[in-house]
């Protein structure tokens, strides 16, 4: 399956679940789309499990493929399988560019990673999917310093958190650490995803 482009909002109504971390999706409708939205319906739990893994592939915006080959990744790696594959997804660069304020959504991010608008300790880095390592430095090129929609996310300040910083002086920013698991996703039970593909 590729990368979803349809409309986030009524993925985020059909799970229950906001998946740019901000609530506005279900503030004013806080059921599922569709005439039948509002009914109430028993899941399996395969359906719980689906639920669960739909919610955080669709949070960082990836392909099935991309999101089962990150799952498996974290599984060679010491430590709690399911913190791991968190931990993975918040390294990826574009979602990087997303937690240090610079762009307001992950898709807003991912197309300025696209389009070479970073450079990663000095070197420009075009894929949204590259892995930040902590201590690497993220930086908006010289010509990019001016963009609108940076400036804009700037100044709205969308997904700043502890694990990374960011000098609008120099326009630089760090991925200082991996996350803590209370940092991110809080709602989220990755146990389930871990039993969704060992099932």
């Amino acid at each position: 399956m590729s990368r979803f482009t349809g409309s986030t909002w009524k993925i985020s109504r059909r799970l229950g679940y906001s998946i740019s971390e901000t609530g506005k999706e279900l503030k004013k409708r806080p059921y599922a789309p569709g005439q039948h939205g509002q009914r109430r319906s028993k899941s399996s739990d395969y359906g719980t499990q689906l639920h669960e893994k739909q919610k955080v592939r669709f949070t960082y915006g990836v392909s099935e493929k991309q999101f089962r080959k990150t799952f498996e990744e974290a599984n060679t790696r010491v430590g709690i399988h399911g913190e791991n594959f968190l931990k993975l997804l918040e390294s990826r660069l574009d979602n990087v560019v997303y937690r240090l304020g610079l762009a307001k959504t992950r898709a807003q991010a991912r197309q300025l990673v696209n389009h070479g608008h970073f450079l990663v300790d000095g070197k420009k880095v075009d894929i949204p999917s590259y892995r930040v390592v902590p201590g690497q430095k993220i930086q908006l090129k010289e010509a990019s310093r001016n963009l609108k929609v940076v400036l804009e996310a700037l100044e709205a300040q969308y997904g700043s958190v502890d694990f990374v910083s960011f000098d609008k002086e120099t326009m630089t920013g760090v991925f200082a650490r991996y996350p803590e698991r209370n940092e991110i996703l809080q709602e989220i039970n990755e146990q389930l995803i871990v039993e969704f593909y060992n099932r």
